[in-house]
């Protein structure tokens, strides 16, 4: 509901009252006018302070954006002003960008599809050993950072992230269950990895209906911290071997400090910095873990230029449009994590994986220009409108508060 409050000056101001709506309760509940502002408003007794012409609106509001090692947390409560009101343009960027993360589900569930298709052929017609191609290493890790990746979101109650996190969840599942059938994975792994997806859903999800004890919660985020601090750094190694020898020793090295570090909390001996940043470290590792992606993809390209040819133009396109379509609701919320995420998606595994068949004539001249100018123009719009609906003076700015702060 919002109500339109028209004071005497001539410049008319606008006080929406904030929705109700889950998918953007970044905003704490206290921003909501108390019962006793709501209907002095619809009564006509609430009154705004005049403003100067061409000033910024009275309505118009700043989050504090959310530093690297703050962006699993909500915005405190007590922190931003009550009697703030968001202008209803403010409001109305709100709800489309929520449904453009929303509508982000399409492209990242078209990319899993066609290799779902693929290997139920295969297994149909009795052809298991063509399953040995798809490496299911690389599809735990992908797997085991969007189970991170919606715990973060979970306690964020972003759903369209949560739903883009959840379907990935699944449908990489559904790909590890076609190769345990087709016996490309040992089927102990297999059964270690589906007690982790199913423990980690049902957790994800109580959590999200507040069904979960804190303490439970606590060792969820726990044993995400580690595996995600394990897994990383014996990605990035395995990435550049036969050049780095054939070695476990990053992971084992970085597996031990994690449960040190999560000892050392459990016993307070972490002082308040350290703590931060250990809470922040499971979403900032589940990032960068798909940030590493197109890393160790463009490399396999430069070693092996030839293998290009098995991409599909279609399929880095896709990527470039799913992690675009998220952007607008990283930078409105001011989210620097997610906004990292999203936008070396968009520029590294989508448009650079298109730069690559481009220059190794795989694609068109037309398709590739097509795609360039369409991010261009997405990205613009994207701070474009950030900053009007926030009220800053350049687009810049919206960069610059989402990096350092108004």
């Amino acid at each position: 509901m919002a109500v339109s409050l028209r004071p005497s000056c001539k410049v008319p101001l606008l006080a929406c009252l904030p929705s109700n709506r889950c998918s953007f309760s970044c905003y704490p509940r206290s921003l909501d006018f108390s019962r006793h502002h709501q209907q002095q408003a619809i009564n006509g007794k609430f009154k705004l302070k005049e403003a100067p012409l061409f000033s910024r609106p009275v309505g118009s509001y700043h989050l504090k954006p959310v530093f690297a090692l703050d962006t699993d947390h909500p915005h405190p409560s007590d922190e931003e002003p009550v009697n703030l009101k968001r202008a209803e343009s403010f409001q109305q960027w709100d709800s489309l960008t929520g449904k453009f993360a929303g509508a982000a589900n399409l492209p990242f569930l078209l990319l899993q599809l066609p290799q779902i298709i693929l290997n139920s052929r295969n297994l149909m017609g009795g052809n298991k050993s063509a399953l040995l191609a798809v490496p299911w290493l690389g599809m735990l890790t992908g797997m085991l950072g969007n189970l991170s990746l919606l715990s973060y979101f979970i306690k964020k109650r972003e759903k369209g992230a949560v739903v883009v996190q959840a379907l990935g969840v699944i449908s990489t599942y559904v790909v590890i269950l076609q190769l345990a059938l087709a016996e490309a994975m040992p089927a102990s792994y297999f059964i270690g990895i589906s007690i982790v997806v199913a423990s980690g859903l049902i957790l994800n999800f109580t959590k999200y209906f507040d069904l979960l004890k804190s303490e439970i919660w606590l060792f969820w985020e726990e044993f995400i911290t580690i595996g995600g601090l394990s897994v990383l750094p014996q990605v990035m190694w395995s990435t550049f071997i036969p050049y780095l020898p054939n070695s476990i020793l990053p992971g084992m090295i970085s597996f031990i400090a994690a449960i040190l570090a999560v000892l050392m909390a459990r016993m307070g001996k972490l002082p308040e910095k350290g703590v931060k940043i250990l809470g922040s470290i499971s979403g900032w590792t589940a990032t960068l873990l798909f940030m590493w992606m197109p890393v160790a993809q463009m490399w396999t390209n430069i070693l092996l230029p030839d293998n290009i040819k098995g991409l599909s133009a279609i399929t880095m396109l896709l990527a470039m449009i799913g992690n675009g379509l998220l952007l607008p609701r990283a930078l409105l919320i001011r989210d620097l994590m997610w906004f990292t995420g999203s936008a070396w998606g968009c520029l590294f595994y989508g448009w650079g994986n298109l730069l690559c068949l481009y220059c190794l004539n795989c694609t068109s001249r037309e398709f590739f220009l097509a795609a360039t100018l369409a991010f261009l123009a997405w990205i613009g719009y994207t701070f474009w409108k950030d900053s009007k609906v926030y009220g800053l003076r350049s687009p810049f700015s919206s960069f610059k508060e989402l990096v350092s702060g108004p």
